[in-house]
């Protein structure tokens, strides 16, 4: 099945050019120049993954991430938030409020479709068993669901993907490099695509509620997944 793109932004040219690359490899993409109509378009189209201009008229990218976070219909669709500022905590806020990835402006079409195909190969990586339990966790690779005491938990699809690349090599340390390779898919992470993968390890465990501790952090190096944790 073709994957769908949504694309939002008020510069109609760049729309038209990330478009444009977009279908050429294949994805079939819808457009929305505004918040407001991001969120509708979202939520009657269910596309696989939101391109989100940072500003937007009216309703900005940030509330719109937040609002297709807390809808359960748009909860788990994957973001790549688009930012002219060059300030990093713009994308680190874009980061808390549950985008994926994200490209600071002037950026290159190619890059673009790379990071899209990327975030797009959602569970390819997982070598785990359909359903593997742990404790009260349980992750579901077929049905990209988490459930923690019973309750499922809604993650991201990196937030996903992050705790099935962890958990795929139990008890190993991964650093910040390799995490953003195997879970990112991009290879020689510099300091800012680092603190991608601190503040989604943040928010993995704030969601994993008691289970969070298998999620352990080994100062200096990076993090690892410890299933025989009591």
């Amino acid at each position: 099945m073709t994957a769908t793109v949504l694309v939002v932004d008020d510069e109609k040219d760049l729309v038209e050019l990330v478009r444009y690359h977009l279908e050429k490899e294949g994805l079939k993409c819808f457009e929305a120049h505004d918040g407001e109509t991001a969120l509708q378009v979202a939520r009657e189209r269910h596309p696989d993954l939101i391109v989100l201009d940072l500003m937007l008229p009216g309703v900005d990218g940030l509330e719109v991430c937040r609002k297709l976070r807390k809808d359960p219909k748009t909860a788990s669709v994957a973001i790549i938030m688009l930012t002219a500022k060059a300030d990093e905590v713009d994308r680190i806020v874009g980061l808390e409020m549950g985008a994926d990835d994200y490209m600071v402006k002037p950026f290159s079409p190619r890059e673009l479709v790379a990071r899209v195909k990327a975030v797009l190969r959602r569970g390819q990586s997982h070598d785990l068993s359909s359903v593997t339990q742990i404790g009260t966790l349980v992750v579901d690779v077929g049905k990209h669901q988490v459930l923690v005491e019973g309750k499922v938990v809604d993650l991201t699809v990196k937030e996903f993907d992050l705790l099935c690349g962890l958990m795929k090599v139990n008890g190993r340390v991964l650093n910040r490099d390799q995490i953003m390779e195997t879970v990112w898919g991009y290879a020689n992470a510099v300091d800012i695509e680092s603190r991608t993968v601190d503040v989604h390890i943040r928010r993995l465990r704030e969601k994993l509620g008691e289970e969070q501790k298998r999620v352990v952090t080994v100062k200096g190096v990076g993090y690892r997944f410890d299933a025989e944790m009591d």
